[in-house]
């Protein structure tokens, strides 16, 4: 159906004929081989034919529903440019070729919507569609229509919804398209039809996909090789009977489970299921189509523009298509819809398939057989022999929208008031734009345990900016579990909290960047009775260390642990192997049991050894009740050793080692205690955070960075000064002595003379000044210094340190203003010579006193 191609009344009245016949036809699909018929009418079948036609009337798209979201009260259309509110010939003719379309469409296809192609803009004017589009982003709500509303009335122009913010489907399909379009892509507006979930973005039925874990990948154990000289395993002496038993046992906990799992399912489609609708396949709704191959994109797909969510051509929320358009052309749907949009095919040069509105489409036709090709081009040249080709196609108008400005404050804001919250199956999704909360918070997912969404889950918040680098905060509901992961940058190098009060001495486990700590810190876990730290990459090799606590003498406070710390009774570290020591003298563990005076020790085990040397040391105090020195005695120390050392046996070495196991010992309690020290900074650093509420603002966001628009402010005003001084030295210095003259006389020689005197005086008399001013400052100063001075003579023996700090502090600051003033005043005696010998020369060479003062020269 080619809307510019001449035909002659007889092609005409034929096929108007062939849609006469055929009065059943699909709801949304006519087939193409009905039109390729062809039926001879005599003269007066004709002139009837005409005169039915004569009184069909077409129905415009305002003829069903004028129903759009936006409120036109509030569009203020007299500041709207020229373009909005009248249409230029090449637009009325546009239109006049859209109704001749829809006139014909209407005939031909009796049983189908009308087509959406020329409603009215904000204006009251109307518009034809595929031309009002430009680039840029947009904001969404709800819209959307069903058949009894029917397709709306108006399409407002992209900035209209930009700047309200409100649209239905058919204004934001425009805007996203033209955006698309703007990018390079393959985009289309679509008018069809959607199901009741689509229409209005109820995505209650739908999981989150914020909740859907992904996928962990199997890795399958690669087997060794079997070796051609192995040794036999040991025979496997298990009782087959036994594992029998336990795979049915095991087998059967399985099938319960899978049993469970398949009636949760069945309970939750069951209460999920689709209501019927009445309206199914009938509500008209609007969406973005994305042809593949452009800008690498491998698949057609579907975008919602008021959701911003994309889909397959297979889905089931697309129930069908009645035509679509983009800046080019209009193409009406004639493919069969029976199964959604599942079996169309987007060939948009098949006219068979899609009947396009303009010629000239850049969309390639299909491609025939060499004989069909042959067979086609021999009945051209038979029919057009003799006749001139003429060009018959005709482009789509300009826009006629201004082009989109969007602030960077709009794109942050993204949505209405900067909040957004979506349903989904029993979860909640809460998104805010950047700085709009004072926590930080930008999103919020809130899952439950019933559909009802009434008995909370868990919550997962998202964070940032935040000046503590807290990124995520997980809370489970059931456990009172809180999981807090922060960023780098946290002052302790913190990466994970998990806690259920931020007291301290509770249960809580924290994770650090060990990169970024100088001890080598990965974790570390806490009880109100012990506590349990993991190392990494320590020069001395430590990797764990366990405390075991005794119950505290004094109430515990939150700045009590250095006057009151914990009682050790326990401490076990482990020890990494030191490649540079013997196995049998690398120590593996070592603990501390420091209330009954013993220390354990186990090293390292050999390679070709099955047990390690033990060593246990009694310790004692050095003096007995009379002051006495202990001499160390050989049951002091308790030693397995798989093979005996002279050196081990000696209670010299002995004795050595245990003096140092106590200096150890010493060091170890002092790191646990500056643990406990640095768990009370972290907690106190998270709470004034959390009070404080302070986020950090990039120093290129010169809007909220207050440092830096007072340096921006503070170079503006600079550039003032500047351009004031450039002023001030292109000002006339003759004006204030020649307004003293009569206006209009002419200068006399002698008049010169006494202007440049008068004016060399007067500028003498600004540089003694000058002087005069900074010397009367400087000494001033000086004054004020001596002050100061004899006064600290006089008080100096009743002064505080405070008071002395203050005093040096005040002399440091005279002297150097002393300074500047006499750096200053050497500078004005030095250049004030030559600034008047500058004037005297420029007034010498002045146009309106050079010829006067030759004579005097």
């Amino acid at each position: 159906m080619e809307v510019l191609t001449e035909t002659t009344e007889e092609d005409e009245a034929a096929e108007w004929e062939e849609a006469a016949e055929q009065p059943e036809r699909s709801e949304k699909m006519r087939p193409a081989e009905a039109q390729k018929e062809e039926t001879t009418l005599s003269p007066e079948m004709l002139r009837d034919l005409e005169r039915k036609l004569s009184e069909i009337e077409v129905p415009t798209p305002a003829d069903h529903l004028a129903s759009f979201s936006t409120d036109t009260d509030t569009i203020d259309i007299s500041k709207l440019p020229l373009t909005y509110k009248t249409n230029t010939p090449k637009e009325k003719l546009m239109l006049q070729v859209a109704d001749n379309f829809s006139r014909q469409y209407s005939h031909l296809c009796p049983d189908r919507m009308p087509l959406f192609l020329h409603p009215l803009n904000e204006c009251e004017v109307p518009v034809s569609l595929g031309h009002g589009g430009h680039r840029g982003p947009g904001q969404r709500e709800v819209g959307g229509f069903s058949k009894g509303g029917g397709q709306p009335t108006h399409l407002y122009s992209s900035t209209t919804v930009l700047k309200s913010q409100r649209g239905s489907c058919f204004d934001f399909s425009t805007l996203l398209c033209s955006m698309l379009l703007g990018s390079g892509y393959d985009a289309y507006c679509v008018n069809g039809y959607g199901s009741w979930d689509l229409c209005h973005m109820d995505l209650t039925r739908e999981v989150c996909p914020l909740t859907v874990k992904p996928k962990e990948a199997v890795k399958k154990e690669e087997k060794a090789p079997p070796k051609k000289y192995a040794i036999k395993p040991p025979r496997d002496l298990t009782s087959r009977f036994e594992q029998e038993q336990e795979e049915k046992r095991q087998q059967e906990i399985r099938d319960q489970e899978e049993k469970l799992r398949k009636e949760a399912e069945e309970q939750l489609l069951e209460e999920t299921k689709v209501k019927p609708d009445s309206l199914h396949g009938l509500r008209v709704h609007s969406w973005v189509l994305v042809l593949s191959g452009k800008r690498e994109v491998p698949e057609t797909f579907f975008i919602d523009a008021l959701s911003g969510r994309s889909y397959s051509p297979q889905d089931e929320h697309f129930l069908g298509i009645e035509s679509l358009w983009n800046h080019k052309n209009y193409w009406v749907n004639m493919q069969d819809c029976w199964n959604c949009c599942k079996d169309l095919i987007f060939d948009l040069g098949d006219p068979v398939k899609w009947e396009y509105m303009l010629l000239g489409t850049d969309k390639p036709h299909l491609s025939l057989t060499e004989e069909e090709d042959e067979d086609f081009n021999d009945e051209d040249d038979v029919e057009t022999l003799g006749k001139e080709d003429e060009d018959k196609s005709f482009d789509m108008p300009p826009s006629w929208v201004e082009q989109i400005e969007i602030t960077p404050e709009e794109f942050e804001t993204r949505c209405p008031n900067g909040k957004k919250v979506l349903h989904y199956q029993r979860a909640q999704l809460e998104k805010w734009a950047p700085y709009l909360n004072p926590t930080g918070l930008v999103c919020r997912l809130t899952t439950y345990e019933d559909l009802e969404c009434t008995q909370v889950l868990e919550i997962k918040e998202w964070y940032q900016n935040r000046g503590d680098k807290l990124e995520l905060r997980h809370i489970n509901k059931s456990t009172g579990l809180i999981i807090d992961y922060f960023k780098p940058g946290h002052p302790q190098a913190l990466r994970v909290h998990s806690y259920k009060s931020m007291q301290p001495e509770m249960d809580r486990v924290m994770e650090f960047y060990e990169t970024a700590r100088v001890d080598g810190l990965l974790k570390r876990e806490e009880t109100p009775k012990t506590m349990t730290e993991y190392y990494q990459g320590r020069p001395d090799f430590l990797s764990y260390r366990h405390i075991n606590f005794g119950p505290r003498v004094k109430k515990l406070s939150l700045n009590s642990a250095d006057s009151n710390p914990r009682p050790t009774v326990k401490i076990t570290e482990r020890f990494h192997r030191n490649p540079e020591k013997p196995a049998d003298e690398d120590v593996a563990e070592r603990v501390f049991l420091t209330t009954e005076e013993r220390i354990q020790l186990r090293y390292h085990c050999r390679s070709d050894h099955i047990t390690a040397n033990k060593r246990e040391f009694l310790r004692r105090t050095e003096v007995d009740n009379k002051g006495n020195k202990i001499i160390m005695t050989p049951d002091m120390c308790i030693s397995f050793e798989v093979e005996p050392m002279e050196h081990t046996k000696k209670l010299l070495y002995q004795y050595e080692t245990m003096m140092q196991l106590k200096n150890e010992e010493k060091l170890s309690k002092h790191q646990v205690w500056e643990s406990e020290l640095e768990v009370l900074e972290i907690l106190r650093l998270l709470e004034e955070e959390e009070e404080a509420h302070t986020l950090t603002i990039s120093i290129y966001d010169t809007k909220r960075n207050e440092k830096s628009k007072e340096y921006r402010e503070a170079m503006e005003r600079v550039l003032l000064e500047e351009h004031m001084r450039q002023v001030e030295t292109q000002l006339d210095y003759l004006a204030p002595f020649l307004a003293q003259l009569p206006p209009g006389e002419k200068l006399t020689r002698w008049q010169a003379m006494h202007l440049k005197e008068e004016c060399l005086g007067d500028f003498k008399q600004r540089l003694i000044d000058k002087a005069n001013l900074i010397q009367a400052r400087f000494e001033k100063e000086t004054q004020e210094l001596q002050k100061q001075q004899q006064w600290y003579q006089e008080n100096q023996v009743a002064l505080t340190p405070e008071d002395e700090d203050l005093y040096l502090s005040d002399c440091s600051q005279a002297m150097f203003r002393i300074r500047i003033l006499e750096q200053r005043l050497n500078r004005h005696k030095e250049l004030a010579p030559l600034k008047y010998l500058a004037l005297e020369e420029k007034l010498l060479k002045d146009p309106r006193l050079a010829e006067l003062l030759k004579a005097f020269s």
